[in-house]
C-alpha cells in the first residue's frame, strides 16, 4: 500500500474517532455507574441471597436430614461388610 492510502486511511480513522468520541464517553460513564452500582448493591443482593440459602436449608432440615442418615448407615454397613468379607477370604 502506497503513503498516500495510508494517510487516508489514518486521517479516516481519526475523522470516524472524533466523531464516535461522544458516544463512547457516554458509554464508559453507563458502564462505570453501572460496575459502581453493583459494587454498592452486590454486597447487600450477596446477603439476602445466602440469607435466603439458609433459610432454606433450615427448612427442609426434616426432608434432607433422614435421607443423609440413611445415606450414611447404608455406607457405613457397607464398608463394614466389604470388611468383614475381605477378612473372611
Amino acid at each position: 500500500m502506497n503513503a498516500f492510502m495510508k494517510f487516508v486511511l489514518l486521517v479516516l480513522c481519526a475523522v470516524l474517532a472524533v466523531k464516535f468520541l461522544p458516544e463512547m464517553f457516554a458509554f464508559g460513564c453507563l458502564l462505570a455507574a453501572t460496575l459502581l452500582g453493583l459494587a454498592v448493591l452486590g454486597l447487600p443482593l450477596l446477603a439476602a441471597a445466602c440469607a435466603a440459602l439458609l433459610a432454606l436449608v433450615v427448612l427442609l432440615a426434616p426432608l434432607w436430614l433422614p435421607v443423609l442418615l440413611i445415606v450414611g448407615l447404608v455406607a457405613l454397613i457397607r464398608r463394614l461388610s466389604r470388611g468383614s468379607a475381605a477378612r473372611a477370604a
